[in-house]
């Protein structure tokens, strides 16, 4: 998640929530187009402090250029308490685009919708008694048909959930795990865990059964901002921050669980002023690096980039941006 971006006047409004989406009338004969990016309007609190508050409701742009409104979605989370807060509620976006997972307003269930289709109401013990939202981490797998529950306890008692969403069926991951996010076919939850001599261990829990993948990764993997998980279950793409003051380019390498060897790297083509600040793969087997510049009250603009460190390849797949008014907003594959 990250702050502003730009482009609402190119817009032509819908609604999604409650029967589903009401498709703009010039696009009525058509199903919707995948979504780039959720985001939260801000609005000035006059009454408290004249600072920006998330306001709602939340919106979908989508690659046409279209936007849909989520009129169910819950604009803050809540507490253990059930008390709403003034921090804006999670809400995740498969990378294909084609689903959304969000807290339902009226009760904070955590609800999966197909975009353009129907919505799916997680029972109400995948927040268990005592938990808030604003305790939750949501991911969905790249396809959605998954949704993977990281709960933020302290000590860390609850283990983390990845919910089948057509099924109900839940697996779980052992609960001194940190999950990182789902591999590029959804199949695998890549997680780590801080050792007690530490070392950072990284393993890939396969969600069909079987033992998973595991390493001891060096330092410069351990420590990496960013970590993704490639369709076959192994294969780890991490992200190295660039320093433009030291003219150091932000790099992505690979790092292989079952071999431990470190691929070359492939420098990333950034402007000033831009971050990487998300990596996942697609299915098929295509790494992405999200990237963000503009802040302070002007327009994000993201770029989704594909990189291929074997190759030395990296190139532009997607751009876009998200009104100056955002308060926040959550792209694809984030």
């Amino acid at each position: 998640m990250r702050h502003p971006s730009a482009t609402a006047a190119l817009l032509t409004a819908a609604v999604l929530g409650g029967a589903g989406l009401a498709p703009a009338a010039a696009h009525a004969g058509a199903g919707p187009a995948p979504v780039r990016a959720a985001w939260l309007p801000s609005c000035v609190d006059r009454e408290h402090d004249n600072d920006g508050d998330p306001c709602g409701p939340w919106r979908l742009l989508l690659r046409d250029g279209r936007r849909l409104t989520v009129r169910d979605a819950a604009i803050g989370k809540i507490d253990a308490a059930g008390v709403e807060s003034r921090v804006q509620s999670t809400f995740v976006v498969s990378a294909d685009g084609r689903v959304i997972a969000y807290e339902r307003a009226r009760d904070h269930r955590l609800v999966v919708r197909r975009v353009g289709g129907p919505a799916t109401v997680l029972p109400a013990r995948l927040r268990p008694k005592g938990v808030g939202t604003d305790d939750l981490q949501l991911e969905l797998s790249p396809t959605g048909d998954k949704l993977l529950i990281d709960y933020e306890d302290q000590p860390s008692r609850l283990p983390s959930k990845v919910v089948t969403v057509a099924t109900g069926a839940v697996a779980e991951l052992p609960a001194g795990d940190d999950a990182l996010g789902f591999s590029g076919d959804g199949g695998a939850v890549l997680a780590f865990r801080y050792r007690a001599d530490h070392t950072t261990a990284l393993r890939a829990y396969p969600l069909g059964g079987g033992s998973p993948a595991a390493g001891t990764p060096p330092q410069a993997v351990a420590n990496a901002v960013l970590h993704a998980l490639a369709p076959d279950g192994r294969t780890v793409a991490y992200l190295v921050t660039g320093d433009e003051t030291a003219k150091r380019p932000a790099r992505v390498r690979l790092y292989d669980l079952d071999t431990g060897d470190v691929s070359p790297a492939v420098d990333l083509p950034l402007a000033r002023g831009e971050s990487p600040y998300a990596l996942h793969y697609v299915p098929d087997g295509t790494l992405r690096v999200l990237t963000q510049r503009g802040d302070n009250g002007k327009p994000a603009v993201i770029r989704v980039l594909t990189a291929d460190p074997r190759a030395g390849e990296a190139r532009q797949l997607d751009r876009y941006t998200i009104s100056k008014n955002a308060y926040a907003y959550f792209a694809a594959g984030e």
